[in-house]
């Protein structure tokens, strides 16, 4: 099954590169290209199929990705966003991965990392690289002088502890079932009990409780 993928850049030169690169892949198909947020809400209603990963731009004229993101989270919460950007700040990354989207990587990032970003999004919900994983801990560092988040809000059992720590190690659910001795529907209950009790919108949001009352060292 191929990944399908819609991109949606401003740059000209830069969107159609990618595409190019996209198009070279077996595992990828190119299902929509736009220049902005309005032109990729439109390809979509026309899509027989949705994407499974949207690349997204984060400046972009009439619409920025944050917006963006948004629409795509409350529409179609299926579409997992990558966004692609120019910008390496930690708070504009913590930003968007706390606003829904499953990974950011700066447009210099090489080939073998983007390849490697679309196909562990589409099988376990999300990426991190370093990069990220700093911006979010920073960000919590932050956070945690005026709040206390290492006290757990909720109650996890234990196997749902330990299927949170191998969901942040980015072990997709088939990984995690051999190596809990489970079944993959089991694991997959456990993740949907996680992001129910903790109220985090995808995978990556999983993560970021994780981080935010301190279960995990990731760096």
């Amino acid at each position: 099954m191929k990944i399908r993928i819609a991109i949606v850049d401003d740059q000209n030169l830069f969107r159609q590169t990618l595409a190019m690169l996209l198009a070279g892949i077996p595992d990828f198909e190119l299902v929509a290209e736009s220049a902005n947020g309005p032109d990729l809400l439109k390809a979509l209603l026309l899509l027989e199929d949705l994407p499974d990963i949207l690349l997204m731009d984060m400046n972009m004229p009439g619409m920025d990705g944050l917006e963006l993101n948004k629409i795509i989270r409350e529409k179609y919460p299926e579409i997992k966003v990558i966004v692609l950007s120019v910008h390496a700040q930690g708070t504009l990354i913590a930003k968007l991965i706390q606003s829904g989207a499953s990974a950011y990587l700066v447009k210099n990032c090489d080939r073998e990392e983007l390849m490697l970003a679309i196909k562990s999004t589409f099988s376990t919900g999300y990426y991190m690289n370093k990069q990220t994983l700093i911006a979010l801990q920073e960000n919590n560092k932050i956070s945690s002088k005026s709040h206390h988040f290492s006290t757990l809000p909720i109650n996890l059992t234990e196997r749902e502890l330990e299927v949170l720590k191998l969901i942040c190690d980015q072990y997709a659910s088939a990984e995690i079932a051999e190596k809990l001795f489970l079944s993959t529907r089991t694991v997959e209950g456990h993740r949907n009990h996680l992001l129910t009790k903790t109220e985090s919108r995808n995978t990556a949001g999983l993560v970021l409780f994780a981080i935010r009352h301190q279960l995990i060292t990731l760096i």
